[in-house]
């Protein structure tokens, strides 16, 4: 259920509708510009922007599952959505976003919401700090005022190219550089102004008023429409839907983790709990309707999620009005829009890729991880960077569990009972094994080591799974082995202690208690009678 009817069945009052409409406005202040910018990154035109912010982003709040996320276009899609536009065109796009939202609306209603917690924190801060490398990389062209007919689209060929055009710096430098410094300087002393208004407001009045021959929204994309687009179908064919797939499940993957992201970072703040599932939903339904009215992926945005809590957000209804409040620029104050110098919406972006790369937490973990970690963090940044995102992505979860299943078979351990009070009683002829950890197919190869080492010929083999809490097909498959090799030599085997998952497992496969090969007991001293009861058969 969406938050949204939570809040009304609580009882909304009017002081709350104040507290949301300020917040909303606050929010929407920070948005307009990010928005723009983030769509000129991405390849496209500033109103898609805009577009993407007021529908999706009053939807995100709408029937999300939480109070105060703020939706919208983000730093996270702007490697993905370049790329696809570069392959696929605009309209690739569009379809690409709205299988994304199906995806997202399959995911939540299938209630995987919570598995997003299970991606490895390094392959997130890896990725993400590609990302902010490459928004930073693109906006060199544009803060400097190069002159330059065309950037490389490969990340090791744009710096020499740069450096080639080291030459061409324009006065564009100046107006970006100098809105650059004024951001910083906002943030670090006057915080709770709008730095990204202020700064773009500045350029756009300095820019004529200097003379200055900069770039400006209006003659590179001739202005802002002052209204919505009609809704339309992208067009659908199978061999579309069959190309554009991945880069779908990049933009659902992408937007299932920031949007949850975001929402833990709420909660982290006002003390309350999201619902994942409605929060999938959410953003599905958000990208299905986006790329309807010609809008672009997206997601929970953390930064103006936390502007959002601290203006004194109460309930959805903020986000909403965010929305509604950009919708009014559109209608009212769009034409202004054209007069925006291109130097300065670098510059906040500049700012934003810095924010993004979370700098102090990936040196942290490259000097205090575990060296698998690093090697998973290091290579995801690099394959973001240099390949493709979706790539990094598959290649980072690829790496994160083989070394999670290499971490769990080193933790299992199977050794003889060396306690004496376990191996007091022991009949003779019997071998006492302890398994310790789950026993899946990472881990069974060291079971039939160690079984296969077994001196002598024991007649009973007797392993003790009291502390097995996990056993796969693989793991249940060893088992079956030592009982098939020990059958063959007249021997038997005894399990004892076996917890509900394992025996479901080996009750599956076939493996149940039977006079003979294969013997359940209940505890030590029940395996150790039935151990010496099957040597005096």
């Amino acid at each position: 259920m969406p938050k949204l009817i939570t809040c009304f069945q609580e009882g909304y009052s009017f002081a709350a509708l104040r507290s949301d409409a300020v917040a909303g406005l606050t929010v929407a202040i920070v948005a307009l510009p990010l928005a723009m910018a983030l769509a000129i990154a991405s390849g496209t035109t500033p109103d898609k922007g805009l577009v993407t912010a007021v529908v999706a982003g009053f939807l995100i709040s709408a029937l999300g599952g939480s109070r105060v996320q703020i939706g919208g276009p983000t730093g996270a899609f702007v490697v993905v959505v370049f790329d696809v536009i570069a392959r696929h065109g605009y309209d690739g796009l569009l379809l690409a976003t709205l299988m994304a939202g199906i995806i997202l609306v399959a995911a939540a209603v299938t209630r995987m919401g919570q598995w997003i917690k299970y991606i490895p924190e390094p392959v997130v801060t890896g990725f993400t700090a590609g990302i902010a490398v490459i928004i930073f990389t693109s906006q060199i062209k544009d803060l400097l005022g190069l002159s330059m007919a065309s950037v490389p689209a490969e990340f090791l060929e744009k710096w020499p190219a740069f450096w080639e055009a080291r030459g061409t710096v324009g006065p564009a430098a100046i107006l970006g550089l100098g809105c650059l410094a004024l951001i910083l300087v906002m943030r670090r002393w006057a915080p709770k102004m709008p730095a990204f208004l202020v700064a773009v407001i500045v350029a756009a009045i300095a820019a004529p008023l200097m003379g200055l021959p900069v770039e400006t929204i209006g003659s590179r994309f001739g202005g802002i429409p002052d209204h919505l687009p009609m809704p339309a179908v992208p067009e659908i064919t199978l061999e579309k839907l069959r190309i554009l797939l991945p880069s779908a499940l990049t933009i659902a993957f992408l937007a299932g983790v920031e949007s949850l992201l975001s929402a833990v970072v709420a909660d982290g703040m006002t003390g309350r709990r999201h619902r994942p599932n409605a929060e999938l939903l959410a953003q599905g339904v958000a990208n299905i309707v986006s790329p309807l009215f010609g809008g672009l992926p997206a997601t929970g945005a953390i930064a103006r999620t936390v502007t959002n809590i601290r203006s004194g957000a109460r309930s959805p209804v903020s986000g909403m009005l965010h929305a509604a409040f950009l919708l009014l620029f559109m209608l009212a104050f769009s034409g202004l829009a054209a007069y925006v110098p291109l130097a300065v919406l670098a510059s906040v972006l500049v700012v934003v890729a810095w924010n993004m790369s979370d700098a102090g937490r990936f040196v942290h973990q490259l000097q205090v991880a575990p060296i698998g970690d690093r090697l998973i963090l290091l290579t995801t940044f690099v394959l973001t960077v240099m390949i493709d995102l979706t790539v990094a992505i598959e290649v980072g979860v690829l790496f994160a569990a083989v070394l999670f299943m290499h971490r769990m078979s080193e933790a299992v351990s199977v050794r003889e009972h060396e306690q004496p009070e376990a191996s007091a009683g022991l009949p003779p002829h019997t071998v006492l094994y302890h398994i310790d950890g789950p026993m899946f197919f990472g881990a069974a190869r060291k079971l039939a080591d160690v079984l296969e080492r077994t001196g002598g010929a024991p007649k009973v083999l007797i392993l003790d799974m009291e502390a097995v809490p996990l056993l796969d097909a693989t793991g249940a498959d060893a088992i079956q082995t030592a009982i098939q090799r020990a059958a063959r030599r007249g021997a038997s085997v005894i399990l004892f202690g076996v917890q509900r998952q394992p025996m479901g497992v080996l009750h599956g496969l076939g493996i149940r208690h039977r006079r003979g090969s294969v013997v359940m007991a209940a505890d030590l001293d029940r395996a150790k009678q039935l151990a010496q009861d099957l040597l005096d058969r």
